[in-house]
């Protein structure tokens, strides 16, 4: 964040202002992605919002952040198409310049019973989920490569990279190849001082829905479903100085859902 003479004397390169982090957040525009975007702009950051079909979503979103007194600005783009991802950091480093901090969220969650996935249903999830964050990730380091940027890469993952979940034998392991990857490009990006790390939300809401009642709360150690601020915050750490010895890590985030895994805990 800005701050004493900082303030007084910044001036504006390629749209961002000198002195800010700049930050990436794909599927930006809602969820996780609209809470950790609001978050780092809170943060001090500058902010790209990368959406695929939201588009009035991912502008509100920038009106809360220019709200905020930091510049932001919306891209559109499906990360399943790396022609569109080239696109989007193309646009995305015309308007701010550089990137400091790039949040890999854009993802879709669907499932069906193994006997019946389509091969269709398989692209979706692997293009959008595993290639979308490793192409991503690509473009933002090599950008941070060439400017010298000692930045950091944030990948949402999911607690099913560990668990197990009914209809989920493609999203899965998907997240699993995710958190995979953050830990390969978190060994080769290292030497250039590029930080890569993971968080894995479990069962996610909004704010009033997270005390819900219901048969999975009742099964959850703390009893609800994680807000989208409280990921945010995972992120925000991560990207911050506090985490500045972490990388090649992964936060599980999900109130401990994958801790009951024998009938015997029911007697706890």
């Amino acid at each position: 964040m800005y701050n004493g003479w900082v303030y007084m004397i910044y001036h504006v390169v390629g749209g961002s202002e000198v002195g800010n982090k700049v930050a990436l957040v794909t599927g930006g525009s809602r969820g996780i992605g609209r809470a950790s975007a609001l978050a780092l702009a809170d943060a001090g950051y500058d902010v790209g919002i990368n959406y695929r079909s939201s588009e009035d979503k991912a502008h509100e979103v920038c009106e809360l952040i220019r709200a905020k007194g930091m510049h932001t600005a919306s891209f559109q783009a499906n990360v399943a198409a790396v022609e569109e991802i080239n696109s989007l950091f193309d646009r995305f480093l015309a308007e701010f310049d550089h990137i400091d901090l790039l949040v890999n969220n854009a993802g879709i969650t669907r499932g069906a019973p193994f006997l019946k996935m389509s091969e269709r249903m398989w692209d979706d999830i692997t293009s959008t989920d595993w290639k979308g964050a490793y192409f991503c990730a690509q473009r933002a380091a090599q950008s941070m490569v060439e400017k010298q940027i000692k930045g950091v890469i944030i990948n949402i993952t999911s607690n099913q990279q560990d668990g197990c979940w009914p209809y989920s034998s493609v999203y899965g392991p998907t997240k699993a190849a995710v958190a995979k990857f953050t830990r390969h490009a978190a060994l080769e990006l290292s030497k250039y001082g590029i930080r890569v790390n993971a968080v894995a939300p479990g069962y996610t809401t909004s704010a009033e829905r997270s005390m819900m009642p219901g048969k999975i709360n009742s099964r959850l150690p703390l009893g609800r479903f994680a807000t989208y601020e409280e990921i945010a915050n995972a992120v925000v750490f991560l990207a911050s100085d506090g985490a500045s010895y972490m990388t090649g890590s992964c936060l599980n985030i999900d109130g401990g859902s994958l801790l009951p895994i024998v009938p015997e805990n029911d007697y706890l």
